[in-house]
C-alpha cells in the first residue's frame, strides 16, 4: 500500500467471532484501509492511507459499527482500565444473579415436584431490570449489527430472551391460562453474564507470558550525569547515557560494559537457563537480570528500539494476526446468526403446526436460538495463537505471525545452511601445508596480505591466526573478491590468489589433489595460496559443530521432516561435515547466490520447504522459503524479518518451534471440532424439543470455557531446555 501507516487500537464491545467480523469488514471497506481485527486481544492492528483518512477518522469509523476503540496505552493504564472494566462487569453479574435467584428457586422445586409458584407480579418485577437495565448491552450490540446488515451473538441473545419475556408480559397481562418464562429470559441473561466472565477470565491468562515479560523492565535507572548518579525513569534516558546495574537488578535499557563484571540471566529473551558471563565491550539487554557483580554501562538503544520492545511488538502482532485455519471460522461465524435465526423460524413454525402448542413451539425456537451463539467457534484459533506465540517467545522463539506458526506444522523438507547455523560460525586455522620450497611463516604471510582484505567467515580465521602470531602483512594492490570462490591481488608486483581449490585450479593452478583430499576427508575446508600458476600450498580451516547440530537433526528426521545441508565447502568436506551432524542428504560447492535455486527445485517438486540460515549471507533464500528461520547471532539482524527468530544459538530451537507448531494446531482443531460439533448437535437437540433454554443458556456458557480452557492447556508445552 503506497503512502501507508499502520496503527494499533484497543477496541470495546466486542462480543463473538460475528462482531471482529463485521468490524474488520467495515473497516476494508474503508478507502486505502487494510485491516485485522482480533477477538482474543480485542485489538485491530490498521494500515491506512494517511492522506485519505486519520487515526481519529478511524476511531469514528468504529464507532459507527456499535463498538468503540482508543489509541494503545502503555501497558499498566491498559490493565487498569480492563481491571476496572471487568469489576464493573462482575457487579452487574451479582446484582443479575440476586434478582434471578428467586426464580431459579422456584423453578427447581417444580423439578423436584414441590408446589411452588411466585405471583406473577413478583416475577415481573424481577425480571424486568435483568431484561432490560442489565441486558440492556444486547439491545445495543443487536441494533449496532443490524444497523450494518450482519448479526452476532448479541441478535440471538436479544430475540431468544425477549420472546421469552414478552410471551410471559402477554400471558400476564392478557390473563392467559399458559405457564410464564420470566425466569427463562432472566436465567438466560444471567448464564451469558456468568460465561462472559468466565471466558475473560480465562482470556486474561492467556495472554501471561507477554505480560511476565513487560512486568520485568524496570521503571527507573541509575544514570551517572555531570559526575552525580540519579535515578530516572527509563522514558528519560537517552542513547550513550552512562548506567550503573547492581547485583539483583534487572538491565534497564540495552547497553555496553564499560566496566565490571557479572554474570546476567538472559533466559526471558533468548530461553537460555543459564546466565551469561559479561565482561568489559560485552552486550546487555533490557529486563534481563543481573546476578551478582556490579555493571557500569553505557545506552545502546532506548525505549522502542531495545531488544525487549522488539520482542514484545513482535509477539503482539504474532497474536494479533490470524491463520488460514482462523478466517475460515470467521467466515462460517458470519453466516451462521442469519442461518440459526432461519432454524428457529422453522422450529417455531414446525412445531405450531404440528400441535398447534404455541408456548412448546416458543420455547424450542428459544432454545435454538441460545445454544447456538458461536462464541466458542469465535475462540476456539485466536485463544490458542495467542498462548503459544507467548509461550513460544519465554523459550526464545520468535514467531511472526499466524500464517508462518500454521506453515511451520506442514514442512517436509528443512534446509540448513552449513557455516553459522550447523557450525559454530567461528571458523579457527588447523594446519598450515606449504609447498617444498617455501617455508610455514612465509606461505601465512602472503596467506593473511590477501585474507586481510576480506570479510569472508575463513578469511578472518585465517587473519586472526596470523595476527596472534604478530606477522606483518605484505602490500597488496589491485584486490578483486568472487563471491563463495576467492580473491585475488598482486602482492610485490606478483599476482596471487586465495580460494577453493577449484577457483585456483580454474586459474591455471595445479593442485596436489592428495593433500587437498586428506584434509577434507576431516570436514576441514582448505584455502589453496597461489602465486602465478604456482601453487605456494594449503591452509586448512576447520568449523567446529554446534553441540546441538547432531541431536536437533536426529529429532527433526524423528519428525519424519527430510534434512538437507547446504555448504559452499568441496564435495569431500561437505561430505566429512554432514556425517558428523547426521544427515544423508547435502548440496556442497554452492555459491551463496544458488541457495534460493536449490530451495526452489524442492518447492517445484510439491515440497513445504523451511530454511535455517543465519539471517546475514542467506536472505534470498531465507525470503523464498516457505518458512524461515533465523538463527539470531548475537544483536546483528532484526528480528522482524524472519518468519521464526531463534534468539538462542542452539538448533535444538528449531526442534521446539515445529513441535510447538503441531501442539498449537492440534489444539486448534480440537477445539475447532469441539464448537462445530457442539452446535452440531445441540440444534437439533434444541429443535426437537429435548433442551429448556436455561440448560441450552448454560451449555452454551461452558462451550466457551472449556475451548479457552483447552488452549490454555498449551501454557504446559516445555522445550527441549525448560
Amino acid at each position: 500500500m503506497e503512502n501507508s501507516a499502520s496503527i494499533d487500537l484497543q477496541v470495546t464491545g466486542m462480543h463473538c467471532a460475528a462482531c471482529s467480523t463485521r468490524l474488520e469488514k467495515a473497516l476494508n471497506q474503508l478507502p486505502g484501509v487494510s485491516s485485522t481485527v482480533s477477538i482474543a486481544t480485542e485489538k485491530a492492528h490498521i494500515e491506512f492511507n494517511p492522506e485519505t483518512i486519520t487515526p481519529e477518522g478511524l476511531i469514528k469509523a468504529i464507532q459507527a459499527t456499535g463498538f468503540d476503540a482508543h489509541m494503545l496505552r502503555d501497558y499498566a493504564a491498559e490493565k487498569e482500565s480492563r481491571t476496572l472494566a471487568l469489576k464493573k462487569e462482575k457487579a452487574r453479574f451479582l446484582i443479575s444473579a440476586l434478582l434471578t435467584a428467586p426464580l431459579i428457586l422456584e423453578m427447581l422445586l417444580m423439578f423436584a415436584g414441590i408446589p411452588f409458584m411466585l405471583p406473577a407480579w413478583v416475577q415481573f418485577v424481577l425480571a424486568t431490570p435483568v431484561q432490560f437495565w442489565i441486558g440492556w448491552r444486547f439491545y445495543e450490540g443487536a441494533w449496532g449489527s443490524l444497523r450494518s446488515r450482519s448479526a452476532n451473538m448479541d441478535v440471538l441473545v436479544a430475540l431468544g430472551t425477549s420472546a421469552a419475556y414478552f410471551m410471559s408480559l402477554a400471558t400476564w397481562l392478557l390473563e392467559l391460562h399458559e405457564p410464564l418464562y420470566f425466569e427463562a429470559s432472566a436465567t438466560l441473561i444471567t448464564l451469558v453474564l456468568l460465561g462472559k466472565l468466565l471466558e475473560a477470565n480465562a482470556k486474561s491468562k492467556t495472554s501471561s507470558a507477554l505480560e511476565a515479560l513487560i512486568r520485568l523492565q524496570p521503571r527507573t535507572a541509575h544514570v551517572e550525569r555531570d559526575g552525580e548518579m540519579h535515578d530516572i525513569p527509563i522514558e528519560e534516558m537517552r542513547v550513550n547515557d552512562v548506567f550503573w546495574v547492581r547485583p539483583g537488578e534487572n538491565v534497564p535499557v540495552d547497553g555496553l560494559v564499560i566496566e565490571g563484571t557479572s554474570s546476567i540471566d538472559e533466559s526471558m529473551l533468548t530461553g537460555e537457563s543459564l546466565p551469561q558471563e559479561k565482561h568489559p565491550e560485552d552486550k546487555v539487554y533490557a529486563a534481563t537480570n543481573n546476578v551478582r557483580g556490579l555493571l557500569k554501562c553505557r545506552a545502546l538503544a532506548v525505549g522502542s528500539h531495545t531488544q525487549l520492545a522488539s520482542i514484545i511488538r513482535l509477539v503482539e502482532k504474532a497474536q494479533g494476526s490470524k491463520a488460514a485455519i482462523q478466517r475460515l471460522a470467521d467466515r462460517v461465524s458470519a453466516i451462521f446468526v442469519p442461518v440459526v435465526v432461519g432454524i428457529a423460524l422453522l422450529t417455531f413454525s414446525a412445531w405450531w403446526i404440528a400441535n398447534g402448542n404455541f408456548n412448546a413451539a416458543l420455547i424450542n425456537a428459544v432454545a435454538v436460538l441460545v445454544i447456538s451463539c458461536p462464541c466458542a467457534l469465535g475462540l476456539a484459533t485466536p485463544t490458542a495463537l495467542v498462548v503459544s506465540t507467548g509461550r513460544a517467545a519465554q523459550s526464545g522463539i520468535l514467531i511472526r505471525d499466524a500464517e508462518a506458526l500454521e506453515r511451520t506444522h506442514r514442512l517436509s523438507v528443512l534446509l540448513f545452511d552449513k557455516t553459522g547455523t550447523l557450525t559454530s560460525g567461528k571458523p579457527s586455522v588447523t594446519e598450515i601445508m606449504p609447498s617444498s620450497d617455501i617455508s610455514d611463516a612465509e606461505l601465512l604471510k602472503i596467506a593473511f596480505s590477501l585474507a586481510r582484505t576480506s570479510t569472508h567467515p575463513l578469511s578472518r580465521a585465517l587473519a586472526e591466526h596470523a595476527g596472534k602470531l604478530q606477522i606483518t602483512p605484505l602490500e597488496v594492490m589491485n584486490v578483486s573478491e568472487f563471491s563463495g570462490q576467492g580473491l585475488k591481488a598482486d602482492i610485490q608486483g606478483k599476482p596471487c590468489l586465495l580460494g577453493s581449490p577449484a577457483f585456483a585450479e580454474h586459474n591455471g593452478v595445479a593442485i596436489d589433489a592428495r593433500r587437498m583430499l586428506s584434509l577434507q576427508q576431516k570436514g576441514e575446508s582448505v584455502l589453496a595460496v597461489a602465486r602465478g600458476s604456482e601453487l605456494l600450498g594449503y591452509v586448512a580451516v576447520a568449523d567446529q559443530l554446534r553441540v546441538s547440530s547432531r541431536p536437533a537433526i536426529a529429532a527433526l528426521i524423528g519428525m519424519n521432516l527430510r534434512v538437507v545441508m547446504i555448504s559452499g565447502d568441496s564435495l569431500e568436506t561437505a561430505k566429512a561435515i554432514a556425517a558428523q551432524a547426521g544427515i544423508k542428504e547435502f548440496r556442497a560447492e554452492v555459491m551463496p547466490q544458488d541457495k534460493e535455486a536449490i530451495l526452489q527445485s524442492y518447492k517445484a517438486d510439491g515440497h513445504l520447504v523451511g530454511m535455517v540460515g543465519d539471517g546475514i549471507n542467506d536472505a534470498p533464500a531465507l525470503a523464498a522459503a516457505d518458512v524461515s528461520f533465523a538463527m539470531k547471532s548475537g544483536s546483528d539482524i532484526a528480528i522482524e524479518t524472519a518468519d521464526i527468530t531463534l534468539m538462542k544459538n542452539d538448533l535444538m530451537s528449531v526442534v521446539d518451534a515445529i513441535s510447538l507448531s503441531r501442539r498449537t494446531i492440534a489444539k486448534i482443531r480440537q477445539n475447532l471440532f469441539f464448537a462445530f460439533g457442539y452446535n452440531v448437535l445441540g440444534i437439533p437437540l434444541a429443535a426437537a424439543g429435548m433442551l429448556s433454554p436455561v440448560i441450552a443458556g448454560t451449555a452454551m456458557a461452558l462451550s466457551s470455557v472449556s475451548v479457552v480452557s483447552n488452549a490454555l492447556l498449551l501454557k504446559r508445552w516445555k522445550g527441549h531446555h525448560r
